[in-house]
């Protein structure tokens, strides 16, 4: 028997849970997680929520739409069976029972079978594409299949759905083969339609063998996550896998072989080559090989065909140093071993990037953080702090007299680093103000005087700017330190997550490892006692894109937490703001005259109108007639893609020698650079920096505000 030990200060947040010390009675891996789970959330949620007969309706649902949300498996009478347990996962939870799970789960199983053995002979039958039909995709509010006969003729559409699709693809490639050269013959619709199925066969092989690869794990991590997602977004249950790649995606590296890798017909192929890796240098492997073997030091080669993709990857992967032996068929058929020596590879695309911005004999900066990155086993190790400030070294050396920040699509990470790059933006004071679970406020300050860079900046977000970077800019636009370009509001998600290791949580644990919670903690607000959640961060320059009137921010997802505010915190602004005034003045008149941003907000309404448009026609003319009816609605909004900026980009000096490194690195800094020229918010961004500059004398002043 074992006993539950008191848990352990929850990482990085300081917040203790009380101790723990009720017997395991059940002694299944799946029961234990449940208690542990549903014990952490309880005690440790920043905003538990109550599991009553509401919350368990709110599971169900949650967990069958994850399970099979396009109604694609399951039947009405499935569905009736499991309508015994809506109201009684609350109990089963506090009682530590699966059986709802597993009823769904072998069911499910039973189901997805049941569809594999039945599909390919729908695919023996031709389509009749001048049958008129149609289909919804608005799967929430379509039934279930009252009978497999019934399910056979949904599944009938859906292959339908797809097969005309491929089917348009393949007239218009023969289309285009007559207009290239006259003598072509254009083949008959009929061979057309069986092309089409076969490309089709293909696409359904693999579709299933994704799923196959699945194992009792994953759909409870799914069923776990449906619990989770009820207290908020956030809040999440991370297998053993997923711990990994979580902690992979906030360092930005691993340790591996540096290759990506992919499964289809049972096969393990190299898909990418990442540059710096040990596959990359050692030059034996390439895209488009496939792993037989995979073999550690002194020990049999293990067969990896069939096996699942996850399983292969931890054979491959392991520490800095070590080696493992993988059996390669080359693309030419032949068969080699490979030796490769483990390392770490930093994947570069996750890093801070900078470039050189020439405009009218003036010099700007560029930096790009698509995410706040650390290492939090070493915080020392690199992070996206401490790259920043070198970035901005490196662009001070060079002579720059504004700095662009893009925060695009960044959607956050370590809170540390925020509080350290704030600071290099001012002389000193708070940055943010956290609340923790039980209330506890704490005000996290920049107490370094010092100041990486004084001169004009701008900070560009959108929609997808969240978490972190809502943070930063929050705290830079509250100070009047820098003005804020992109959406109308960033994402809107002000809470911390921790993530707590559940395998610390038991003593003499023999289950294996039982993954980590992502568990939000705390709650974050503006220095002028603001929260961002929900109503994220307003930008000083509204730059409308095609997502602006689509639902994307937090307010948009299950059960987020409320908006509140607390008392401010005291905080010197950094400028009078007539500046800022000036120049987001002339911009906003830039802006209202320019006829690109006009036709971007309408192109971003009329997407809003398609949001809803789930119907679709199964015969070829009219889904035709509807693609054509769009291409020339589109047409007009290709005029977008015209937009060349008079900006010239150049790499910093002390980039060039890891750009010139190889072929890869340097045409993705030729794409990058390539894509800003033809960004019309970075040029808008520029003007900005150009108005900001006509007040360099005017930086700070010395009013305190208490808002």
């Amino acid at each position: 028997m074992k006993k539950i030990i008191t848990l352990c200060l929850l990482l990085l947040s300081g917040l203790t849970l009380v101790a723990f010390t009720d017997t395991i009675k059940n002694p299944s891996k799946d029961k234990l997680l449940i208690e542990i789970i549903s014990y952490v959330l309880n005690r440790g949620h920043f905003s538990p929520t109550e599991i009553d007969d509401v919350f368990s309706e709110n599971v169900y649902m949650n967990y069958l739409n994850g399970l099979d949300g396009r109604h694609q498996f399951f039947i009405k009478t499935d569905i009736n069976n499991f309508n015994s347990y809506k109201r009684k996962i609350d109990d089963q939870i506090k009682a530590s029972k699966i059986d709802f799970f597993n009823l769904s789960h072998e069911k499910f199983l039973q189901r997805m079978g049941q569809v594999k053995s039945f599909y390919p002979a729908l695919l023996e039958q031709p389509f009749d594409f001048n049958k008129k039909e149609s289909i919804s995709t608005d799967y929430e509010n379509t039934p279930y299949a009252q009978s497999l006969t019934e399910l056979k003729t949904k599944w009938r559409k859906f292959l339908k759905l797809n097969a005309i699709g491929i089917y348009a693809g393949l007239k218009e490639r023969e289309e285009d083969k007559k207009e290239s050269d006259s003598t072509y013959i254009i083949k008959s619709d009929a061979d057309l339609e069986i092309e089409t199925r076969e490309v089709l066969k293909e696409d359904m092989k693999y579709f299933f063998e994704v799923r196959d690869d699945l194992n009792r794990n994953d759909f409870f991590s799914l069923y776990v996550n449906a619990i989770a997602l009820q207290f908020d977004p956030h809040t999440s249950y991370l297998a053993p896998s997923a711990k990994e790649r979580f902690d992979q995606n906030i360092s930005g590296k691993f340790e591996g072989i540096g290759a990506r890798l992919s499964k289809r017909n049972q096969e393990i192929e190299i898909v990418e080559v990442i540059s710096g890796g040990p596959v990359w240098r050692d030059k034996l492997i390439e895209p488009g090989d496939k792993i037989l073997k995979v073999a550690q030091v002194d020990e049999t080669p293990v067969d990896v065909v069939g096996m699942r993709l996850d399983d292969v990857i931890k054979l491959i992967k392991g520490p800095k140093g070590t080696q493992v032996f993988l059996t390669i068929k080359k693309v030419d058929g032949s068969t080699v071993v490979v030796p490769i020596t483990r390392d770490v590879i930093e994947l570069e695309e996750a890093f801070a990037k900078s470039t050189i911005i020439e405009k009218n004999n003036q010099r700007f900066g560029l930096i790009h953080l698509p995410r706040f990155y650390v290492d939090f086993s070493d915080y020392g190790n690199r992070n996206a702090a401490s790259d920043v400030k070198k970035e901005i070294a490196k662009l001070k050396e060079e002579g720059v007299e504004g700095i662009v920040f893009d925060l695009r699509n960044n959607g956050g990470g370590s809170l540390q680093t925020v509080v350290d790059m704030a600071g290099y933006f001012i002389e000193q004071g708070p940055i943010v103000q956290v609340k923790s679970t039980g209330g506890q406020k704490q005000i996290l300050r920049d107490e370094d005087k010092s100041i990486e860079w004084d001169g004009p900046l701008v900070v560009m977000v959108n929609e997808f700017s969240a978490s972190a970077s809502e943070i930063l800019v929050a705290a830079l636009q509250d100070y009047k330190r820098a003005i804020v370009l992109g959406s109308k509001q960033t994402f809107g998600k002000g809470t911390v997550q921790n993530v707590i290791d559940l395998n610390q949580i038991i003593s003499n644990n023999t289950y294996g490892d039982l993954g980590a919670m992502k568990l939000t903690t705390d709650k974050f607000y503006r220095i002028n006692g603001g929260s961002t959640q929900l109503e994220g961060v307003k930008s000083d320059i509204i730059f409308p894109n095609r997502y602006a009137y689509i639902d994307t921010g937090e307010k948009d997802q299950d059960n987020p937490l409320e908006w509140d505010k607390i008392s401010p915190a005291e905080f010197n602004l950094w400028s009078s703001g007539d500046q800022y005034n000036y120049a987001i003045d002339r911009s906003r008149k830039r802006l209202a005259n320019n006829p690109f941003v006009q036709l971007i907000n309408e192109q971003a309404k009329w997407i809003k109108s398609r949001q809803n448009d789930n119907d679709y026609s199964l015969n070829f003319d009219a889904y035709l007639a509807k693609n054509e009816a769009t291409d020339k609605k589109t047409e007009k909004f290709k005029k977008l893609n015209e937009f060349e900026s008079i900006l010239s980009f150049k790499a910093l000096d002390k980039d060039l020698p890891l750009i010139e490194k190889d072929d890869v690195s340097k045409e993705k800094r030729v794409r990058w650079e390539e894509s800003l020229g033809k960004d019309i918010y970075v040029d808008e961004a520029i003007n900005v920096l150009s108005d900001l500059m006509k007040f360099k004398g005017n930086k700070r002043s010395i009013a305190q505000v208490k808002q």
